[in-house]
């Protein structure tokens, strides 16, 4: 390798250096934010944790996003975590999942209150074409009309 070689490859990598270091920096930077303002609901009492617990989880965040190993809230991957819990379901119950999960119906519920329900109605009459009863079919019995032994 010649010496134009080496100075090119050495400048190639301080630069690629030079991004991770200021991305990890940006990241830090991020986590730094976040992490006063979830010091700032511990301490205001709207986090739905007592005050230890909160300061804990806010700390521990806030470790993790120095380490890189909290992701952001990106938005693709919550739809695909919606959908891949309704595919658990029976195929006839996914369609309400999905509606639930995109926030049609009614929500009931927080979580500091214990938990969140959501509820979502749909009404489905039956087709016309297909009768109560199949013809041919002897029919409901009545009391008294001699249909089962001992029955008078």
């Amino acid at each position: 390798m010649n010496t134009k070689s080496k100075h090119r490859a050495s400048r190639l990598a301080m630069a690629a250096l030079g991004a991770i270091l200021l991305s990890s920096a940006q990241a830090a930077s991020d986590g730094q934010a976040a992490y006063r303002e979830e010091v700032a609901r511990c301490n205001s009492g709207k986090s739905g944790q007592d005050r230890a617990t909160c300061l804990r989880e806010a700390g521990a965040a806030l470790q993790e996003a120095r380490r890189g190993n909290l992701r952001g809230g990106d938005a693709s991957g919550y739809e695909r975590n919606r959908t891949q819990r309704c595919n658990a379901l029976p195929e006839a119950d996914r369609p309400a999942c999905i509606a639930r999960a995109e926030g049609r119906g009614t929500v009931t519920g927080s979580v500091e209150g214990g938990g969140v329900l959501r509820e979502y109605r749909e009404i489905v009459t039956p087709a016309p074409s297909s009768p109560a009863m199949p013809s041919g079919s002897p029919g409901p019995a009545t009391p008294g009309s001699g249909g089962a032994p001992g029955m008078r």
